[in-house]
């Protein structure tokens, strides 16, 4: 019998690469990826153009890891520190990849909280 876990993983990775074949991030518009694991939450700004990573934010962070854990309330201050960050590199408009996730959730949570903080997709 299949492992329950493995189908799941392989579903999201399929759904991650379809969305991946239609969302482009350029240096004016990045891409937004949000990834999750049981435990952490991860995000990143990427410029797919050039192939470099412009700001990135974890839950493993020394500042952030007493704070925040892999919920809806720690997905939510994820968001506003991405924001924060990206307004530091000058950048207000994205692209958001959900990794494959249902918008749903802690991905829901992350990207109303980085619209909150000013970004725009």
């Amino acid at each position: 019998m299949p492992n329950p876990s493995k189908i799941r993983r392989e579903r999201r990775i399929r759904i991650h690469e379809r969305v991946r074949s239609r969302v482009r991030g350029e240096s004016a518009k990045p891409r937004l990826c949000v990834s999750f694991s049981g435990r952490n939450i991860y995000a990143q700004l990427i410029d797919d153009s050039a192939g470099k990573t412009l700001a990135a934010v974890s839950s493993l962070e020394e500042s952030l890891k007493k704070s925040i854990k892999a919920n809806l309330a720690g997905a939510a201050k994820l968001g506003q520190a991405m924001a924060e960050r990206a307004s530091k590199k000058g950048i207000s408009s994205v692209v958001f990849d959900r990794g494959g996730f249902l918008y749903h959730g802690k991905v829901k949570a992350f990207a109303e909280a980085a619209r909150q903080g000013g970004l725009k997709f």
